[in-house]
């Protein structure tokens, strides 16, 4: 009996590691992106605490649902992603790009990763316009650039701190901060925060310039709608209320969300976590990561650098 329902177990992680990969990262992996060049460490290594942080997929998820809600609320980012973005038509296909890009300038080879650059900076030459209220923007702005990468950096480390069981340190949290700035500098921003003081005064000088416009409330609707089956959906209703409380209140306040601080705390967040628990043990080792490592670390004796599963 112990046998029998071990490998029910198993069926059920790879069937929903099956749908968790092709909610996030598509039908194809690109393995090839992560598991050549030997020897290469890609931008950070296996050492960083980028890949800490970015290995967790509950984290990520959720964090990355919250960057989204956060990013909406500056005007001319809102009005690029509204008018020049098929999120509305293919929602699932934007997040598979997006997820692609954060996976393979973490984990990729260094050739992938600065190949992932030059393409998102050659589609942002291309996208510039008239936000509604008749301010002109361009996508290589580089002070928009610092807000995008500001915002979405913040939450996934907040997602981090609440879904992980092995918390980051103040100082770790900076370090990572400071490591993931390079992406930003890279695709041509400027000023970019690189510690927690740093973001919090940033976002604390940016805030004049964030409102929620028909677009961002628009976000707000479609993640609470996302999925392309009603178990898909419901997950998404859950990790969604979950990246709502990592928001700050006045982030919830501009996107009119009106939940309360018992029932962000006492049922959105634990939910979440339990999902999140869910997907952590669904994912279990992950393919791209095994590759990654096994990369960077090719050749090395005695590395201290240890692979670590589903954390």
């Amino acid at each position: 009996m112990g046998e029998r329902r071990r490998r029910a177990a198993e069926r059920l992680r790879l069937r929903l590691l099956a749908e968790i990969n092709a909610t996030v990262h598509g039908s194809d992996l690109h393995l090839e992106r992560y598991d050549r060049p030997a020897g290469d460490p890609g931008l950070f290594g296996p050492g960083s605490v980028v890949w800490r942080v970015h290995q967790h997929p509950a984290g990520m998820l959720v964090g990355g649902f919250a960057a989204l809600l956060l990013q909406s609320l500056h005007p001319l980012a809102m009005a690029a992603v509204a008018e020049h973005s098929d999120y509305r038509s293919d929602p699932t296909g934007r997040l598979n790009r997006t997820a692609r890009f954060v996976s393979t300038t973490t984990l990729g080879s260094t050739g992938a990763a600065e190949q992932a650059i030059a393409a998102v900076r050659h589609i942002h030459t291309r996208v510039r316009g008239t936000a509604p209220d008749g301010r002109p923007y361009r996508a290589d702005d580089p002070a928009l650039l610092t807000w995008v990468h500001t915002a979405e950096v913040a939450c996934f480390l907040m997602g981090h701190q609440v879904f992980s069981t092995t918390p980051l340190t103040a100082a770790e949290s900076d370090r990572y901060l400071s490591e993931v700035a390079t992406v930003a500098r890279r695709l041509g921003a400027v000023e970019v925060p690189a510690s927690r003081a740093e973001v919090a005064a940033y976002l604390a000088r940016v805030r004049p310039e964030l409102a929620a416009v028909p677009a961002a409330l628009e976000v707000v609707a479609l993640l609470r709608g996302f999925g392309r089956t009603r178990r898909e959906r419901a997950a998404v209703r859950v990790l969604t209320n979950g990246a709502l409380g990592l928001l700050p209140g006045w982030a919830r306040a501009e996107l009119g969300v009106r939940r309360p601080w018992p029932v962000r705390r006492l049922v959105d967040r634990p939910v979440a976590r339990a999902l999140g628990a869910v997907m952590v043990w669904a994912c279990g080792p992950s393919e791209i990561r095994a590759a990654a490592y096994a990369r960077a670390t090719a050749g090395m004796f005695g590395a201290d650098v240890a692979l670590v599963d589903g954390e």
